[in-house]
């Protein structure tokens, strides 16, 4: 097992760029890890350069990780070898409340076995679709007048509070500190009324997918979303970001406006996040 360095982090990200869509998440985190962006994360690998698994797990080095809720994400290609490391390399600290988010929904037996062996209570938090854009080529352009473009903006910290509030795992001191890491970190767009507040929005996770999508309830039925997630999306491809996010699969509205803007996901795949010592 070994921890990788700033030019291994390089190597990493081209490798997982391979293996798309299923590296999304990991390739995310290590993405903007590569282009300076605050993280709390060390990156782990089974070997060294012909990896098999490689795990992003909090540090325990950085301070700035007790402000976060503990994430775990990994991206294997052996099973076999992941399954090693959780359960006899200590590759994650099973003694504190963590997840592990974006995995294979078909990996939940196995980590419900070694969570077990560990005497370790878990659950499935959400299953999600993983939707992705390959090309922003095509990317259909929502109607959208002059007066409405003019009022297409970005998030700044004085937002933080309303998205903090209106974000389904959000309403708390660490949702708080999430969302403005996300603002002051990574991109961001919304559509702001005449006042200048923002009523439709998206954020870019430190994974670099999209997430967050909200429009308030009285300007929903405008379309709003759909230019949110279009404008987004064109400026991610645009800065070389990938361009992807997960939906949860009980949410078929921003489903719907994903896939009719020419998203597309493995049908055969499914994400999941798991909570653990909850």
């Amino acid at each position: 097992m070994k921890i990788l360095n700033k030019d291994e982090l390089q190597i990493a990200e081209g490798v997982l760029l391979k293996h798309f869509p299923k590296s999304f998440k990991v390739y995310g985190f290590i993405f903007g890890i590569n282009r300076k962006k605050p993280s709390t994360l060390e990156v782990i690998v089974d070997t060294w350069p012909d990896f098999k698994v490689i795990i992003c797990r909090p540090d325990p080095k950085n301070k700035r990780a007790l402000e976060f809720m503990k994430n775990v994400t990994y991206f294997s290609m052996d099973d076999q070898i992941l399954r090693k490391m959780l359960t006899e390399e200590n590759a994650i600290d099973w003694s504190t409340c963590f997840l592990i988010g974006g995995c294979d929904v078909s990996h939940e037996t196995m980590l419900k076995e070694v969570s077990a062996d560990r005497e370790v209570n878990n659950k499935v938090d959400t299953s999600a679709h993983l939707l992705y854009l390959p090309d922003s080529s095509h990317l259909p352009t929502p109607a959208a007048d002059s007066e409405l473009e003019s009022r297409i903006s970005s998030l700044n910290l004085s937002h933080i509070d309303l998205v903090n509030k209106t974000w389904k795992f959000g309403g708390n001191k660490q949702g708080y500190m999430t969302i403005k890491n996300l603002i002051s970190n990574f991109p961001s767009c919304c559509i702001t009324d005449d006042q200048g507040q923002p009523v439709s929005w998206i954020l870019v996770y430190d994974y670099c997918a999209l997430g967050l999508l909200y429009t308030l309830p009285e300007h929903r039925g405008r379309g709003y979303a759909k230019v949110v997630v279009s404008t987004m999306a064109r400026r991610l491809h645009t800065e070389g970001y990938p361009v992807y996010g997960f939906i949860e699969e009980d949410n078929m509205v921003s489903y719907k406006i994903f896939k009719s803007l020419g998203f597309i996901e493995d049908p055969s795949y499914r994400a999941a996040w798991f909570e653990f010592n909850f």
